[in-house]
């Protein structure tokens, strides 16, 4: 047996040569095939200089299983989920490492009608196999094909708006080097067909595998001053910017602030209520008062679910929701195959400001002042199981009530904060929000890092 280390709760992630190389894609791909007897399969990749011969050695293991693959060239992993289910696959992968350092690379899986596949429902099945290289000798080797979807993919995107009813709006958009651009390309076309009044300034928008203004991910806050000065130089009305497989998107206001995923969730929660108060909303249970109150007023309903993409589809699904959120920027629509976007939210976006006819800053500010939070804070600690309790432990002299859905949460009367420890790594993230005082969150805030040091 040849053990393979980088396969994830979700996905698989690993250090380029150390853990992954183009011999594991062959074992992987061979046995997801295998896994799935899938008749064909998806692939696509981002622009990472290692993506495409790793994709090419995952296709020759798909192809081996007997499958055919489609191949979809460099791609969002996104245009993945959409090809899957528009062309009625078995299954999908994409080859990427979105964020993660340039010596690393990886594949995210989906099986048929883009569901996800996780350790618990197949990914460790796959691994077994990969590694045991049990291989079926009477198969037929699989075709392979080479096939865009751009169009219908784009032709999708925009059916989630009114394009005509657009107002003029300038907007930044950094695709980070990454494989954003093309679709951003294809979306501004259509525009100026229609005489959509969207001006774009484009900065990193060429794909670049030595990712020369550092790794797209805007969570790092040293990437975000290029947006940031796009923005003030043009006098964009909205900035917007995506990690590597634009799976994930970013925004900044007319000011060039960059904007809290929290606050995003509550907004895009109120564009689809708006359109239905019959329908549900997903959010995770890092901070959620700001968007329980946008379901109240609008008369709809949010239901808390576990963090990670697997647990917001399977609980989109059960009780069918129109949109799911969480403030690490992950987005998920019922109509996108409950799968997440990158590219919904901002089309959702720049439609609810031409709506409002407010700017992006003051759209916001309301909900900031009424809910101010923390963003998410993470410590690395020797024991994360001890630090918990401790917090458990405390005496804080309030009532107070806990959930323990998703690590702790405890709600206090005027403030309340949720921890949680990594699955992956020795760190614990902790989350506070406050009702309309900043003050106190500052205090609340400090007390539970002090806890934590200690």
């Amino acid at each position: 047996m040849k053990p393979i280390t980088c396969f994830k709760a979700y996905d698989l992630r690993g250090k380029l040569e150390e853990q992954l190389d183009n011999d594991v894609a062959y074992r992987v791909g061979r046995a997801f095939g295998q896994y799935l007897e899938a008749k064909k399969i998806v692939v696509g990749c981002d622009a990472r200089s290692s993506s495409e011969p790793l994709k090419k050695a995952l296709i020759e293991g798909l192809l081996d299983s007997g499958t055919d693959v489609v191949d979809i060239g460099q791609t969002g992993t996104e245009e993945v989920y959409f090809a899957t289910s528009f062309l009625d696959c078995c299954g999908g992968i994409e080859v990427t490492a979105s964020h993660n350092p340039i010596d690393y690379n990886g594949m995210k899986f989906v099986r048929e009608n883009s569901k996800p596949i996780s350790l618990d429902s197949g990914l460790k099945d796959i691994k077994e196999m990969a590694e045991q290289e049990k291989w079926p000798s009477d198969k037929e080797r699989g075709s392979l094909s080479e096939q865009s979807v751009l169009d219908d993919y784009v032709t999708h995107l925009l059916g989630y708006i009114d394009h005509q009813k657009l107002s003029p709006m300038k907007i930044v958009v950094d695709s980070g080097n990454g494989v954003s651009g093309h679709v951003i390309d294809a979306i501004e076309e259509r525009f100026q067909k229609t005489n959509v009044p969207i001006e774009f300034v484009k900065i990193n928008h060429e794909p670049d595998s030595t990712f020369p203004n550092g790794i797209p991910n805007p969570m790092i806050e040293d990437n975000r001053t290029m947006t940031i000065q796009a923005v003030i130089d043009s006098g964009a009305d909205i900035g917007i910017a995506w990690d590597g497989d634009f799976d994930r998107c970013f925004f900044y206001d007319e000011q060039g602030t960059f904007l809290d995923g929290y606050y995003i969730v509550g907004l895009l929660s109120e564009a689809f209520l708006a359109k239905s108060t019959e329908s549900a909303v997903i959010f995770d249970p890092r901070t959620y008062w700001n968007t329980l109150d946008i379901a109240a007023t609008a008369g709809g309903e949010a239901v808390m679910s576990k963090c990670g993409h697997s647990f917001i589809k399977e609980k989109m699904r059960e009780i069918d929701a129109v949109y799911g959120g969480e403030m690490s920027a992950h987005h998920y629509f019922r109509d996108f195959y409950y799968c997440d976007s990158g590219m919904i939210p901002w089309l959702l976006i720049i439609e609810l400001l031409s709506q409002k006819k407010q700017a992006f800053s003051t759209v916001l500010t309301d909900r900031i002042e009424k809910f101010p939070s923390s963003g998410e804070i993470n410590f690395k600690v020797n024991d994360p199981d001890q630090i918990i309790q401790t917090i458990l432990d405390h005496e804080y002299h309030e009532e107070y009530s806990l959930n323990e859905l998703d690590g702790i949460d405890l709600i206090f009367k005027e403030w309340r904060f949720n921890l949680r420890k990594s699955n992956t790594e020795p760190v614990i993230r902790l989350n506070m929000e406050a009702r309309g005082d900043q003050d106190l969150l500052e205090a609340k805030l400090k007390m539970i890092v002090d806890l934590i040091k200690q």
